[in-house]
């Protein structure tokens, strides 16, 4: 099943980030994927892979309230996290962070 959405950050400080990303010359490349999985989340929200309630972090529930969770790979390890709410009758895909695999493991207990 297929479903598009709009898709936007949690909030500006994450989008100003995600813009600074394509003027630091070593951030292009995750620059590049981040705006690449954008692309395929606007036509599917469901591009992504869905991770279990329990192994949601406290953290993204109580700073977020989201009862959901997904996760895409993005390339060299990084992970996109990203949340599917609906806006009316508008799907909307919410990025909250994207981490490289360490720290993914980290936060998710790996």
């Amino acid at each position: 099943m297929e479903l598009p959405s709009n898709v936007r950050f949690i909030n500006n400080n994450l989008k100003e980030e995600f813009n600074r990303l394509l003027k630091r010359g070593d951030t292009r490349e995750l620059y590049e994927a981040i705006n690449k999985a954008i692309g395929e989340l606007e036509q599917n929200a469901f591009s992504g892979i869905q991770i279990p309630k329990r192994l949601i972090p406290k953290g993204y529930i109580q700073n977020y309230d989201i009862s959901n969770l997904w996760k895409y790979n993005l390339s060299s390890g990084w992970r996109l996290i990203y949340t599917i709410k609906r806006d009316q009758i508008i799907v909307v895909s919410l990025i909250l962070e994207w981490l490289d695999h360490p720290n993914y493991e980290r936060k998710f207990k790996y």
